[in-house]
C-alpha cells in the first residue's frame, strides 16, 4: 500500500471514497445482525461506518493510517456525540493495538494492498479478531472497469489465496462499493470471513 498516497488524498480534500454517511453494505449487514459486539474498522477514512456502528450499540475502534483522516473522523463524531473511538494506526500491525475485537469491517482498504502485503494483512486481522469472530470485506472486483483508475481489483481467488490460513469463508458475493462519481457504485466483493480457533 503506497500509504503517502492515500494520505495526499485527505490533504486535498474529500478522497473519491468519501461519500456522506455508511456504506449500504455495512449498513446491511448490521441491519441483518451479522456485525455484533467490539467491531474494529480498518482503513476507516472519515468514520461513517464506524458511527453508523456505534450508534447501533456497538463498541467500535476507526484505524487508519491517515492523520487528516481520523482528525476529521474525531471532529465529526464529537459534532454527533457518538461514541465511536479513532486512532491512527497500521492495518498492516493490528497486534500493537493489544485488543481483540468480535467483529472487523474493511471496506475499500484489502483492494490497496499488494501481493506481499495481504498475507501480512491476513495475520494481522487474525491476531485482532477473536476466534469464531467475523470480518467483512468490500473491495473492488474484476468486473469492475479499469479505464478510471483507481485501486487494484480483487478475484475470488485472490481472497480464498489470501485467507486460505486460520479463516474460513463464509462467502464471497456480488456487491456495490459507493463513491464518488461511481454512479450506482463500482462492482465490487463482499467476502464474509469467520476467524478459526
Amino acid at each position: 500500500m503506497d500509504s503517502e498516497r492515500f494520505v495526499s488524498f485527505y490533504e486535498e480534500g474529500p478522497p473519491p471514497w468519501d461519500i456522506p454517511g455508511p456504506q449500504p453494505v455495512i449498513a446491511a449487514l448490521e441491519e441483518s445482525g451479522k456485525i455484533r459486539g467490539s467491531v474494529l474498522d480498518a482503513g476507516c477514512g472519515t468514520g461513517e461506518n464506524a458511527m453508523m456502528l456505534a450508534a447501533k450499540g456497538n463498541r467500535v475502534l476507526g484505524i487508519d493510517s491517515a492523520p487528516r483522516a481520523i482528525a476529521r473522523a474525531r471532529s465529526k463524531a464529537k459534532e454527533r456525540g457518538s461514541m465511536a473511538e479513532f486512532r491512527v494506526a497500521d492495518a498492516l500491525r493490528l497486534q500493537a493495538l493489544g485488543m481483540q475485537f468480535d467483529a472487523a469491517i474493511d471496506c475499500g482498504l484489502f483492494h490497496t494492498l499488494s501481493d506481499d502485503q495481504r498475507g501480512i494483512y491476513a495475520a494481522s486481522l487474525k491476531a485482532a479478531i477473536r476466534p469464531g469472530g467475523r470480518c467483512f470485506i468490500l473491495c473492488f472486483n474484476e468486473q469492475e472497469p479499469a479505464d478510471w483508475g483507481g485501486p487494484r481489483r480483487v478475484t475470488k481467488a485472490e481472497i480464498l489465496e489470501t485467507f486460505s490460513d486460520g479463516w474460513r469463508v463464509d462467502a464471497i458475493d456480488a456487491a456495490k462499493l459507493e463513491g464518488t462519481g461511481l454512479g450506482e457504485g463500482g462492482r465490487a466483493w463482499l467476502a464474509c470471513l469467520t476467524r478459526l480457533g
